[in-house]
């Protein structure tokens, strides 16, 4: 490993980052909104530049490790691929981008206008990872991975530190997983201290599969959040912090997600795309049950939805 992933390590990945990316707000809400008598702390990530909570890691990468002349190079769902683009541009540096054909044309479209070069091509998330790893020895250029890479798990961990010096009361977050490099960087970062919760569709659940089996497996994926939480499987770094510091990991619906997203833009304005409603939406279904007096944060953390197919999932 490249780097020792602790809390110290999310603190400096903090400082590296924190001149190119926003400090996002904690906002307090009526349970009674999402079905549930205590308030909810929601940590509104989905403000972030490029649409989602991607690009800490990917400044981290990029400001931690040696760019060759041939650029940076990721496969994505969509948001990753966004936040490398972003950063890349930011910082005068070419990229390619390899996306699987289920990638919303929203996020395509948000990557080219960062000015990467974007590659459609794989039914999944893991076929366009193939296809930029094979491109990355190709062209030496930089591979920069969504989730398993400490520069990734530490950069996205500074959600956590900047949630917890905001509010540093709770009790409890809730953290949707894909490949996992978000929630275990927050849970890194918390240490035990908060009970954090991965929360996955139940078409794609990586991260519950390796707790299970005690090792990273494949599984199968098919959700409504598939271009942003499709991991086939959980990285060994994510496995391994996971294990140790993720309390639970909890599954949801497709239709639970909807609901979500729904209640988001009807009750507070906010256009949350499946995967950043995903983990407020382990409330909304019970699959998490807060207990009273419980205080409990959640991370809603993309918004590159098609407006369009919100209109018609919030009716």
């Amino acid at each position: 490993m490249a780097e020792v992933l602790n809390a110290a390590a999310i603190e400096t990945a903090y400082r590296r980052i924190a001149p190119h990316v926003r400090h996002t707000p904690v906002m307090t809400v009526e349970g009674a909104a999402f079905g549930v008598a205590e308030p909810i702390h929601l940590k509104l990530e989905l403000f972030q530049h490029a649409g989602s909570f991607k690009p800490r890691g990917a400044f981290n990468n990029l400001l931690s490790r040696t760019i060759p002349a041939s650029g940076v190079t990721a496969a994505s769902g969509g948001n990753h691929g966004a936040a490398v683009a972003y950063a890349a541009a930011c910082l005068g540096v070419k990229a390619r981008i390899f996306v699987p054909v289920i990638s919303s044309p929203v996020k395509v479209a948000r990557i080219r206008d960062y000015g990467a070069d974007v590659v459609v091509e794989g039914e999944r998330y893991a076929d366009a990872q193939v296809l930029s790893e094979a491109y990355a020895a190709e062209s030496g250029a930089l591979m920069v991975h969504p989730f398993d890479s400490p520069f990734t798990v530490a950069g996205q961990g500074t959600v956590g530190l900047e949630w917890e010096r905001d509010m540093p009361e709770l009790d409890t977050v809730l953290v949707a997983a894909g490949g996992g490099g978000l929630v275990a960087g927050i849970a890194l970062w918390y240490g035990g201290r908060v009970k954090v919760v991965a929360v996955e569709p139940q078409g794609s659940r990586a991260l519950h599969a390796a707790l299970a089996a005690g090792a990273p497996v494949d599984v199968p994926v098919d959700s409504i959040a598939a271009d942003s939480l499709g991991a086939r499987r959980v990285g060994e770094i994510v496995h391994m912090i996971a294990r140790e510091h993720v309390a639970d990991a909890v599954l949801v619906g497709d239709n639970a997600i909807e609901e979500t997203q729904r209640r988001l833009w009807r009750r507070l304005g906010v256009a949350a795309e499946p995967g950043g409603a995903a983990a407020l939406s382990a409330i909304v279904s019970g699959a998490y049950r807060p207990a009273s007096g419980e205080r409990v944060g959640v991370l809603v953390c993309g918004a590159n939805v098609d407006l369009a197919k919100l209109a018609v999932t919030a009716g």
